[in-house]
């Protein structure tokens, strides 16, 4: 599709479709669209959102959540956000590099949080609030972070060292980093719509890719890769966002209800992940497709020396400001490496 053609069809979208403020008569539609499976952490956050909306705000505003890419792809849903045509998303952080604020790519980075705990230092504190701010200017209000999980790897030979990825074809979503990340390991990076995945590593046009358990687990990813290592190198999440004006719009006591419907979501939302990506790691390993590997002590340090290249590469695209800040919160030390 050309991109003309493509903001005309979503401008007569956002035309035909734009929510009305809530009268006696009809409610305030917020059309929340997102890319990955309903049954995945954040499909359930999403329809948890949906509900306590509009619990809160009484029937004045009903949340239609749209699952699976129904309604855009990854490339079209910001554009689609952007002109009006959705109200809500939850990209994946990766999305944020393309659209200019590239500071959102510090997230992208591998083994820059070894844990949660290090992790919501960041998106729970003043430093994600500030990063969220940045999306004013385009039009967009972030509105909260969302955790899916951290990444494995997975292909269809064994991942155990830096030299095993030489020449694989591993998918990436559409980021500088994470291209930057497989080069520093040597793997060709392949970007690729996430709804496209599937098949390509079905038909073998990439070897592999990584994923977070439930991602591999929800969209099938595991019946077609023979091997996924658990390498947690890199943490995979969302922010909620929505269209900036369409917000500022709201009526203050509707808006202070969605406020509250999100902090909700968001305790649910990072609440279940871990216990998602657990329960869909089992059944990944019941169902004996996929050989799971655990990297000793010794192999995981190999790869984070060969990954935190990458920090130093990408400071000057992503600000290493940004990263500074980042590594002071979570008390990282590159050099210690």
């Amino acid at each position: 599709m050309k991109v003309s053609a493509l903001i005309l069809g979503l401008v007569a979208c956002a035309l035909s479709t734009a929510p009305l403020l809530a009268t006696a008569q009809t409610a305030t539609v917020i059309k929340f669209s997102h890319v990955v499976a309903v049954d995945t952490p954040k499909g359930k956050a999403a329809e948890f959102f949906a509900k306590r909306a509009g619990e809160l705000t009484m029937g004045k505003v009903k949340v239609e959540v749209y699952a699976n890419s129904t309604l855009y792809k990854d490339k079209e849903e910001m554009e689609a956000l952007q002109l009006g045509a959705v109200q809500m998303l939850a990209p994946s952080l990766a999305k944020f590099g393309p659209l200019g604020v590239k500071e959102f790519e510090a997230f992208d980075l591998p083994y820059i949080f070894d844990n949660t705990a290090e992790l919501h230092k960041v998106t729970q504190g003043p430093l994600g609030a500030s990063l969220l701010g940045k999306l004013d200017p385009k039009g967009i209000k972030g509105l909260a972070f969302w955790d899916n999980g951290f990444k494995s790897f997975s292909a269809n030979k064994p991942l155990k060292a830096p030299a095993d990825f030489r020449g694989q074809k591993m998918r990436i979503q559409s980021s500088k980093v994470l291209e930057s990340q497989m080069r520093a390991l040597g793997a060709l990076p392949q970007v690729m719509a996430f709804s496209e995945v599937y098949q390509a590593l079905q038909t073998g046009v990439v070897d592999g890719t990584e994923n977070p358990h439930s991602n591999l687990f929800t969209q099938k990813m595991f019946e077609v890769q023979k091997y996924m290592t658990l390498t947690e190198h890199g943490y995979l999440g969302y922010a909620v966002i929505t269209n900036k004006k369409f917000w500022d719009a709201l009526p203050a006591d509707i808006r202070g209800q969605l406020e509250t419907a999100m902090k909700e979501a968001t305790v649910y939302a990072n609440k279940i992940a871990q216990e998602e990506n657990d329960s869909a790691l089992e059944k990944i390993k019941a169902s004996g497709k996929t050989q799971i590997y655990a990297l000793t002590a010794a192999e995981r340090t190999e790869l984070k020396k060969a990954l935190v290249k990458t920090h130093t590469d990408m400071a000057s695209r992503i600000g290493k400001e940004t990263i500074d800040a980042i590594y002071k919160e979570t008390g990282f030390d590159p050099a210690k490496m």
